[in-house]
């Protein structure tokens, strides 16, 4: 029985990761969770999201995963050291991907950061910048009405782009050539996020890098899958399905099924 890959996130963000994953190792099982029930996680307090990525982990290690993927900026800033001394099998995150690509990606050294409340008012982004190259300027901006555009599937309507615009405008005067997108869920609004920053603008979504990160360690650990067969993925979700199902469809240009959840999700506000 093949071990899947598991993703989580606190909805239908870390999807842009899935697909990614989905492209780059077509032969790994993905193991999805999108905690719609609770999403957004940025306006929670660190304690909260670490509770919630916990109880998250403990469902998804019941398929038996080879490696855990928080493709949730938030969790991952609060989370991610928590989880990694709770299991065993290897735990990534998406910030230092993310951060790294921009890196690389950036010309002159001004780099933007967008992401929810939680991910903006951690640092993490600024810190993981910084590890990597000292002397960078970083200006990070929240925009927390982005997530709820995303989770009602509303990628592209005047009220998106007048909320991009709006939750934008202090960036457009600054000197960034390169602006991470610090949640699973932007690229999704990536279009909108372009027109109203110009096409000058390179934009970073964590996914692709994260992908890479995920199939350097399981080649490392033996762990790649091996033979002709594609996998059958798993979706779930903690709200409702049929949103979910919806979004899912449309992002990952293909059909889904989702497992019906065996487990009540507690806490829930």
């Amino acid at each position: 029985m093949q071990q899947p890959i598991a993703i989580l996130d606190s909805g239908v963000g870390g999807l842009t990761v899935a697909k990614e994953v989905m492209r780059q190792l077509p032969r790994e099982k993905i193991i999805y969770f999108g905690d719609t029930a609770r999403t957004p996680y940025g306006p929670r307090p660190a304690q909260e999201v670490i509770r919630f990525t916990q109880e998250i982990v403990d469902y998804l290690l019941k398929f038996s995963p080879k490696m855990i993927v928080i493709a949730c900026n938030t969790a991952t800033a609060f989370a991610l050291e928590t989880i990694r001394s709770r299991v065993s099998i290897p735990v990534i995150g998406v910030v230092h991907p993310g951060a790294r690509a921009a890196i690389n990606r950036t010309q002159s050294g001004y780099i933007g950061v967008i992401g929810t409340e939680g991910t903006v008012n951690s640092g993490a982004y600024e810190q993981a910048l910084k590890q990597l190259s000292p002397h960078v300027d970083v200006v990070s901006v929240a925009c927390p009405r982005f997530v709820p555009l995303v989770e009602r599937g509303n990628f592209r309507s005047e009220e998106t782009y007048n909320t991009v615009n709006e939750s934008l405008a202090g960036l457009r005067s600054t000197r960034i050539d390169t602006l991470i997108l610090g949640c699973t869920h932007y690229p999704f609004l990536a279009e909108t996020i372009s027109d109203v920053m110009g096409g000058q603008i390179a934009l970073i979504s964590s996914a692709e890098e994260t992908a890479r990160d995920i199939s350097t360690i399981l080649h490392d650990k033996g762990k790649l899958a091996r033979g002709d067969l594609l996998p059958v993925h798993q979706f779930c979700c903690s709200g409702d399905p049929q949103m979910f199902k919806m979004i899912a469809q449309q992002w990952l240009n293909e059909q889904i099924e989702l497992t019906p959840i065996v487990w009540q999700v507690p806490h829930i506000g």
